[in-house]
């Protein structure tokens, strides 16, 4: 197991443990923490290069966080799931593989497979499901991909890491059958089936002990599980020497050890007085060689001779994915990430208004906050940098239409970064801002141009030198007003902060994180204060933006701040009753509305479902004006929607990507299906969901295996929509449904085997998702009502009819006795159909 992709070769355990040999404690403890945010130390004596790992569930990020290294942005990792298609999903690893080799990635921290416990989850739109096979079969998809192309996936956050309140704290407390059948299932998956290289350990507790020093790392990952990987800590989560160390935790991230991290030279003294066994440091250094030489990073050569070990100068293995060279240009990437788009979106309600018929569309009023900026990728470290995205409006106007927007309601509760068209350079020759480094002498030390107004240093300031060699920092552009009012001004950031606007000053501020606020919430949504400063229209004035770096708190990280703007807009009255008069006027509506990244983000939980604002209200006076309204709902996770009944067409589109624009223009218009289906459960309000509140710093699983559709079956709950719904631009007939059926390529595979024959009713080729689950009426075990066993995709044209197998693992039948898996004898049922509430097909299965 395990294997590494095809032409790697990986020395035998003991040519590693040759290497470790011809390393000091000193050597080999140097190795067990990053040498800086995201690398580790290479080691000439042992042929070790330097390691790069970087986030990437939404893309790869590479080691610079900012607009000048792009990154192509897929769909959320929900937009995977939404796909319920495995090659889709092993395609986007391959994709994301080619984007880590040009960026010199070696590990990719992904992907993440925390389930999706409750709705109120922060990085609900960074976990694929609720449900753990569908988690298990998209994260096997994406990993493969990934490592089949020579770049490792880290899966992540090992365990009990499914929502954000108290996240570096929290005592997640779940029982040993819910933690085998439900969250560490996926896990499972992706190390005995896809053989994943390195597993992320998580910052909370499960049932009392940290999981950078549980031993559930060793008891179930090596012990169990036979994982010959890395386990690599969440960033600062390592917390002591001597107990993480015995733990199997092999990897304190980020480093350096001076700065970062418990182990350097307080595990080198705890080695000296048998606190820790050299042994134990000796398995550690092998794992991170084995992983090294699975990306590509070991010298193959003799371990005999010294002279051989020196690692290649070449920090990028020649390993690429398949046909790279020819298909992985920009245009390719569009294309794919475009296609995968589509395949996500859940058409959840249509009165037949979909897909528009171009011939005869008259003008189309696109509406909403998130129509003209779009939200593509959550907040957190699923962030990127991509190099465009096409926003709704921008997809809608480029497929041809007779387009006219209104903003309709803000969503937003604070202002952004300054951006085009409002943002120029001091010299006014395009957009973005100039910065100047000032030495802690304050002499010049060096400066950038940038494109925008956002900004981002890790590691230093490039070529203006090391973090601590930059004192001061000048940022300075024009701004430039499109209409005359009352613009607002400001700082978004952490530390000392100075203002001046045509050479008056109109801020001076240190602004500071609220107590016991998460680190990433510094990153993503720090403090901000902002000035009024009235403009005529075509009015330019110089800005001029000066921070004191080592104020900012988190100045060892990094640092980040941004300029920001907003600019004046007409009341929420205004703005609606605008989006209104627009609506009645045109042939059909379009509504963009959705999350922004105050409400959903890695850092915190939501406190609400409802969308932001006024969007409730927008939705239906528009849709009162105008009958033929769909309305688009861009998030990345479940929100309230009390106004289904009164629209249209509801078209549900995740985190589309940076092609979310084109993609849905493809889909409104009939070019393309809306292949998706919830691989979660909409709620139709916010009573008797999961809350994820910790109560004196715990958080009690107490219902078991009951969650997402599990817990609406038990509690008799009806949702908005139930997990596994859509629909697309056809009908389905579901015919019959056989057990032990034949399908090919499967007579040596364990497990039971189900064909189901569907039929394409409708008069256009579709795609369907088959579903079986499984139950156990009579079970003397409790049991979930029902649960997903298997699925398959099926296309077919009109009136044609498939057949489609589905082979149903053994595992699905069995539950965890505390001594291990075991299959109560009996009956079981399975049933198929094209969702979890609709399952029109059934047959039964005797085992044991």
């Amino acid at each position: 197991m395990n294997n590494p992709v095809a032409g790697a070769f990986v020395p035998a355990e003991d040519e590693l443990r040759a290497r470790v040999a011809r390393l000091s404690v000193e050597q080999k403890i140097r190795l067990l923490t990053g040498a800086d945010f995201w690398a580790l130390y290479p080691e000439p004596d042992a042929g070790l290069r330097r390691v790069v790992l970087s986030d990437g569930p939404a893309g790869v990020r590479g080691e610079t966080w900012d607009e000048r290294d792009t990154s192509a942005n897929v769909p959320s990792p929900t937009a995977l799931a939404a796909t319920w298609d495995c090659d889709r999903v092993e395609g986007i690893g391959a994709l994301l593989a080619h984007e880590a080799r040009r960026k010199g990635v070696d590990v990719l921290l992904a992907p993440t497979v925390n389930l999706h416990r409750s709705p109120y989850g922060g990085r609900h739109f960074e976990c694929f499901s609720e449900d753990p096979l569908l988690t298990a079969r998209i994260g096997v998809a994406y990993v493969r991909g990934l490592q089949q192309a020579g770049v490792g996936a880290c899966v992540k956050h090992f365990i009990g890491n499914d929502s954000e309140t108290e996240r570096m704290t929290v005592d997640v407390q779940i029982d040993e059958r819910t933690l085998r059948e439900v969250y560490l299932a996926p896990f499972e998956a992706i190390v005995r089936e896809a053989g994943v290289w390195a597993v992320m350990a998580a910052y909370n507790e499960v049932n009392g002990t940290t999981m950078t020093e549980s031993p559930l790392l060793r008891e179930i990952l090596y012990d169990d599980w036979g994982f010959d990987g890395l386990v690599v800590s969440d960033w600062t989560a390592a917390r002591s020497t001597v107990a993480a160390a015995n733990a199997a935790l092999d990897l304190a991230m980020p480093g350096p050890a001076s700065q970062f991290g418990p182990w350097g030279d307080a595990l080198t003294v705890a080695v000296a007085d048998g606190l820790v066994d050299e042994a134990v440091i000796d398995d550690k250094v092998v794992r991170i060689l084995r992983l090294a030489a699975r990306v590509g990073g070991l010298n193959l050569k003799s371990p005999n001779d010294p002279n051989d070990l020196q690692p290649q100068p070449n920090s990028t293995p020649p390993l690429e994915p398949p046909g790279a060279s020819a298909g992985y240009g920009p245009a390719e990437i569009a294309r794919n990430l475009r296609a995968t788009a589509a395949a996500s979106f859940v058409l959840a309600g249509n009165s037949g208004l979909l897909p528009l018929d171009r011939s005869g569309l008259g003008r189309v009023a696109v509406i909403g906050p998130n129509a003209e900026v779009a939200r593509t990728l959550g907040g957190g470290s699923a962030t990127v940098f991509p190099p465009y995205t096409i926003s709704p409006l921008d997809g809608l106007r480029a497929a041809g239409l007779d387009v006219a927007f209104a903003p309709g309601a803000l969503s937003h509760l604070r202002p952004s970064a300054a951006r085009v068209p409002w943002l120029l350079r001091p010299d006014g020759t395009g957009s973005g801002t100039e910065v100047r480094f000032f030495a802690p002498s304050g002499e010049l030390a060096g400066a950038e141009r940038r494109e925008g107004a956002a900004l981002r240093w890790m590691s230093g300031f490039g070529a203006a030198g090391a973090a601590e060699s930059v004192a001061r920092l000048e940022v300075s552009c024009v701004i430039r007003a499109t209409g005359a009012g009352q613009y607002q001004l400001g700082v978004s950031g952490l530390g000392h902060f100075r203002l001046l606007v045509d050479g008056a000053e109109v801020l001076d501020v240190t602004l500071s994180l609220p107590e016991g606020a998460d680190v990433v919430e510094a990153l993503m949504a720090p403090p901000q204060r902002l000035a009024p400063v009235k403009l005529a229209a075509g009015q330019a004035v110089s800005v001029l933006l000066e921070h004191d770096v080592h104020s900012s708190p988190i100045a060892g990280i990094g640092t980040f701040f941004e300029l920001s703007l907003e600019v004046p807009h007409g009341t929420d009255d205004e703005e609606i009753a605008a989006a209104v008069a627009l609506a009645a006027a045109s042939d059909v509506a379009v509504v963009v509305v959705g999350t922004t990244a105050e409400v959903e983000s890695e850092g915190f939980d939501r406190t609400s479902l409802a969308l932001p604002g006024r969007q409730d209200e927008l939705v239906r006076r528009v849709a009162a004006a105008n009958p033929r309204t769909v309305v688009v709902v861009n998030s990345g996770a479940p929100v309230l929607m009390p106004w289904t009944e009164e629209v249209a067409a509801v078209l549900l589109t995740w985190f589309g990507g940076q092609e979310f624009g084109r993609a849905l223009a493809d889909v409104l218009l009939g070019d393309t299906e809306p292949g998706g289906r919830l691989p979660t459960t909409w709620p139709a309000s916010e009573a008797g969901l999961l809350s994820t509140q910790p109560v004196d710093g715990v958080l009690a699983y107490t219902e078991g295996a009951s969650i997402g559709y599990r817990g609406y079956d038990r509690d008799g709950r009806v949702p908005l929509y139930p997990f596994g719904h859509g629909t697309g631009y056809t009908t389905w007939s579901y015919d019959s449904l056989a057990v032990d059926c034949d399908i090919p390529g499967t007579r040596d595979v364990p497990g039971v085997a189900v064909c189901v024959q569907v039929r394409n009713t409708g008069a256009r080729r579709g795609r369907e998702i088959v579903q079986v689950y499984v139950s156990r009426p009579d079970s003397a075990v409790e049991r979930p009502v029902k649960w997903l066993a298997g699925f398959a995709v099926v296309e077919a044209d009109p009136t044609e009819t498939v057949d489609v197998g589905v082979l149903i693992p053994e595992r699905a039948f069995q539950h965890w006795s505390g001594e291990g898996w075991t299959l109560e004898p009996g009956t079981f049922t399975l049933a198929a159909g094209p969702s979890s509430a609709s399952l029109p097909l059934a047959g039964r299965v005797e085992l044991g």
